[in-house]
């Protein structure tokens, strides 16, 4: 429906039957699983009810898009098999595997929960949510979604694509307990699993933050939430407060901080020089990365670095100048280059590495 630009972004579609309530959920249920079933990306995690890889899919997912996730699910399987293969690793093997995904912090929970899993569990998954909290790493929402989609058990779960899908067919501006009371109240207690999918995917595909393809979305005839206007190409354009159930949902974002570095590539006779990073380090602590030109180093001229890299962690944005020289004091160690895939190098490693051929 077209909308007049005029029209308040919190006001009830006059076609609409209202928020779903107990009359009408059956067949918002049977629309959302319809459409979640014709719909639906083709990813692998949603090919199988094995709980280890539906765990270690929704771990990768976090604050990571699809698109980045698909290799490194694809290889770390690979790597690891089973929560055996995994749980019985070491610490540095996993890393390596993890290595370029980012928030490692993701992959230390993970080896710590697959150990426990091996050592007190038999290697087997509880199969309630209530149970799945109980292993390190998983909280509320990992637990949900492992239990609904492994083992059917009726949970609701909520993320930030499913928030936004609460807040816009109810027309209120949910706190955190109401939206997965509100959540649980949707459920299709039948296939819990796939209707929680369905929600993520409908946030994920349509319901977006900013430009939400209202025309397509399979519920919003039960929708309270009207659009503002509606572009030539059929998206809609939400206007309104951020915290308003039309408008984007945001955070306060932290003033950006901007650092410069110079490290140095040096190869010689099929190996390389990479230093690891202290132990308790508070950011990547362990990871292996290119040695940096030490200060004294740089308050002499330095030759024109080989190529400049920009590199974002967290809240710091980094210009990386990359000097192809022998010259790097510190406790560096030679690393074979066709062993570089066991080690866990840092993202900006192992993107300069790859952009020299390295890898």
């Amino acid at each position: 429906m077209r909308a007049s630009s005029s029209i308040p972004v919190e006001t009830r579609l006059a076609a609409s039957p209202g928020p779903p309530t107990g009359k009408n959920l059956p067949a918002l249920r049977r629309a959302l699983l319809r459409w979640y079933d014709q719909h639906r990306r083709d990813l692998p995690w949603r090919r199988t009810r094995d709980p280890y890889r539906i765990w270690l899919s929704e771990i990768m997912l976090q604050q990571t898009r699809v698109a980045a996730v698909l290799d490194y699910y694809r290889i770390f399987l690979k790597r690891f098999p089973n929560i055996q293969a995994l749980g019985t690793a070491t610490e540095d093997a996993v890393l390596a595997a993890w290595s370029g995904l980012g928030y490692y912090r993701r992959a230390r929970n993970l080896y710590q929960c697959a150990k426990e899993l091996v050592r007190k569990h038999a290697g087997r998954f509880p199969q309630t949510a209530e149970g799945l909290q109980t292993l390190p790493g998983i909280g509320r929402y990992t637990a949900a979604a492992v239990a609904s989609i492994a083992f059917a058990e009726p949970v609701a779960v909520v993320d930030g694509n499913v928030e936004r899908v609460l807040q816009r067919l109810t027309g209120i501006h949910l706190t955190t307990p109401q939206s997965w009371q509100h959540a649980q109240g949707l459920l299709a207690s039948s296939r819990p699993g796939d209707f929680n999918q369905a929600m993520m995917e409908l946030g994920a595909t349509v319901c977006l933050p900013r430009q939400p393809l209202c025309p397509n979305c399979p519920v919003r005839k039960w929708c309270v939430t009207q659009p503002s206007s509606q572009n030539a190409n059929g998206t809609i354009r939400m206007e309104g407060r951020a915290s308003s159930p039309g408008g984007t949902l945001t955070r306060n974002q932290s003033r950006r901080v901007r650092k410069e570095i110079r490290c140095v590539l040096y190869q010689r006779n099929g190996r390389i020089r990479l230093v690891q990073r202290p132990r308790k380090s508070p950011l990547m602590p362990g990871m292996w990365e290119l040695p940096q030109l030490s200060q004294e180093r740089r308050r002499t001229p330095v030759p024109v670095p080989w190529r400049t890299f920009r590199h974002s962690i967290t809240v710091t944005d980094y210009t990386v100048h990359v000097h192809m020289a022998p010259a790097a004091k510190g406790q560096w160690t030679w690393i074979p280059v066709a062993n570089i895939s066991h080690f866990p190098i840092t993202g900006l490693t192992r993107k300069i590495l790859k952009a020299a051929g390295v890898i």
